[in-house]
């Protein structure tokens, strides 16, 4: 099963269209992994390796965000429909009887269900982290229908820091992933014309970056072994319990649950996958998929975007084509 998921993965390295990949498969047979490709190709080449770590974007909001908020919930430290003003009492603190912003709870913006917006080059207004944290909690927010924001995950990761008293850099992790991960250990990211050179070690979202490294939305790095990990953790109900579980799969929109992307027509995980499966993928080239029916994790981790993003490189034709391979012929 592992090699014939893996051949889409082969061809698209072999036609240059990525330099490299893991795929990682967790299921009732084991583990299994297939590697090739490049992790950096300029301005030095490096193979890529099994261990390699990777820039894992917005994986950061369910592996860590998702996670940690529903720990928290968990521990009665706050409720999925507190509004995050509860935490973060300066949150527009100088509208606080009329702002939108202090109405949101916990839970919409784990389910990108808000009036913020996608994005916002936070990185152009200055690099100082505890101004852009503040201009995050004092911006008059255009208001606009529910999209897949940024924001919103920036947002619940100040609130992780206010619960937690500590920066989400130095927020505990388990082995295999890191905000502060050794460079040479690292596949490549992009060129950075604001940074002026190819990244590697270093988050690859800017905003994350100018925040300080580590944001709600993007830097958390890993690599497959720990992403599997992981997935067998939720499997079994070890990292979370079975009522966080519940929740976190439970469909708040047709494609979303909290935090994670449900199966639906047409989603990164193929169309073979049960309906029980939620996954999600990070602009950098990396994606991860937990099937609960089949007990049925994968992930498949690549440097799509080195040396630059400004290129095709097939990536959502290539998940999809890589979970399809996944399941026999007659699930789909």
């Amino acid at each position: 099963m592992i090699d014939r998921a893996f051949a889409p993965v082969a061809a698209a390295i072999a036609a240059g269209r990525i330099p490299g990949a893991v795929l990682a498969l967790h299921d009732a047979t084991g583990r299994h992994l297939r590697v090739a490709g490049m992790a950096q190709t300029v301005p030095d080449p490096v193979p890529m390796a099994a261990d390699t770590w990777f820039d894992l974007a917005s994986l950061t909001k369910v592996v860590f965000t998702t996670t940690a908020i529903l720990r928290l919930v968990e521990q009665g430290r706050i409720g999925l429909d507190d509004p995050l003003a509860s935490v973060i009492p300066d949150l527009r603190q100088y509208a606080v009887a009329t702002a939108a912003e202090r109405r949101l709870t916990f839970r919409q913006c784990l389910a990108h269900q808000t009036h913020l917006p996608a994005v916002e080059p936070l990185y152009t207004y200055g690099q100082s982290p505890q101004t852009l944290r503040a201009f995050v909690l004092q911006r008059d927010w255009r208001a606009g229908p529910p999209v897949y924001s940024d924001i919103n995950f920036i947002l619940l990761g100040i609130a992780i820091e206010r619960l937690t008293g500590q920066a989400l850099a130095d927020q505990p992790l388990p082995p295999g992933f890191s905000f502060q991960p050794s460079p040479e250990h690292c596949a490549a990211t992009e060129f950075c014309h604001w940074r002026g050179r190819i990244m590697r070690g270093q988050v690859h979202d800017e905003n994350a970056f100018a925040l300080g490294g580590a944001a709600g939305h993007a830097g958390l790095f890993g690599t497959a072994a720990a992403l599997l990990d992981f997935a067998a953790g939720l499997l079994t109900a070890t990292i979370l319990s079975s009522a966080s579980i519940a929740l976190l799969r439970s469909r708040h929109s047709a494609t979303r649950g909290l935090g994670w992307e449900v199966a639906s027509p047409g989603w990164p995980g193929g169309d073979g996958c049960s309906a029980e499966t939620i996954g999600h993928t990070g602009f950098t080239g990396t994606g991860l998929w937990i099937d609960f029916t089949a007990q049925r994790a994968w992930t498949l981790l690549t440097n799509r975007v080195h040396p630059s993003r400004h290129s095709d490189s097939g990536i959502a034709d290539l998940r999809r084509a890589v979970g399809a391979q996944l399941y026999p012929p007659y699930t789909r």
